[in-house]
């Protein structure tokens, strides 16, 4: 456990086991905490490491919340890569979760020489859906009712989005819900993938998604980036949060696609 000085924050992170790097960016309101099962699972093959975003649980901010949302957090990560292996001089592997699989596919296309591979694992890019509109109308209504009504109420009105059902509730330091609706949730809903960029990498790129949640909006975007860029989306185990739920058959799968 360490943190590392960044422009405006700091940012606490995990090292476990030994082995080529692996990175596992957290989305949402999620923290290291996260990944801790996942990562124990990794840990015999790979040097696993996580971290909490800057302004979730124990990376504190010392300067404005990240503006704007996905350079700052790309930035936040090729930091901690750099400190922990080097400018470049490391492959890394990455997996992102949510609207860290955007920041998986952001670093991809920033330093493909660095980036040996990266799992994006149902990244929110609703503004690559043929109705981004409505998407984005939806998500300005959650931001209203947190507004409106609070934390708790937005989070329920979120559960659209999963297939009706209430936000996954998931391992955490602190509870980061206020944080989330405040800075994440409608930059990263809103994010569009430059395609022609990952078509240029798309050989280091895996796009996945959950065998439960094939159905529900939050779904979508990875199935449409998959057809775009002609690639076959993998399933994994569970729904959204697979990798929470079932960290043992998560971690056989997503072993296999690193070695190959």
């Amino acid at each position: 456990m360490d943190t590392l000085a960044v422009p405006g924050a700091r940012l606490y992170f995990e090292v476990h086991g030994a082995g080529p790097l692996l990175l596992l960016i957290p989305g949402g309101a999620s923290d290291a905490e996260v990944f801790r099962d996942l990562a124990d699972e990794l840990a015999a093959r790979h040097r696993v490491v996580t971290y909490d975003p800057r302004g979730i649980s124990r990376s504190l901010l010392d300067g404005p919340p990240p503006e704007p949302w996905l350079t700052t957090q790309a930035d936040d990560a090729t930091r901690l890569l750099d400190h922990l292996a080097g400018a470049g001089e490391e492959p890394v592997q990455l997996f992102g979760s949510c609207a860290g699989g955007l920041v998986a596919l952001e670093l991809a296309v920033r330093d493909p020489r660095r980036v040996r591979l990266a799992v994006a694992h149902e990244p929110p890019a609703m503004g690559l859906l043929p109705d981004a509109a409505r998407c984005a109308a939806f998500f300005d209504e959650v931001y209203a009712t947190f507004r409106r009504e609070g934390g708790p109420a937005a989070m329920d009105r979120l559960g659209a989005i999963f297939g009706g059902r209430p936000a996954p509730q998931l391992p955490e330091v602190t509870d980061n819900s206020r944080f989330f609706l405040s800075h994440v949730m409608l930059p990263s809903s809103r994010c569009a993938p430059d395609v022609t960029a990952l078509a240029a990498v798309a050989d280091r790129i895996v796009l996945a998604g959950g065998r439960e949640s094939r159905t529900h909006d939050v779904h979508r975007p990875v199935a449409v980036l998959a057809r775009r860029l002609g690639r076959k989306l993998a399933e994994f185990p569970g729904g959204h949060v697979g990798y929470a739920k079932h960290p043992a058959a998560f971690a056989a799968q997503l072993a296999n696609i690193l070695a190959g």
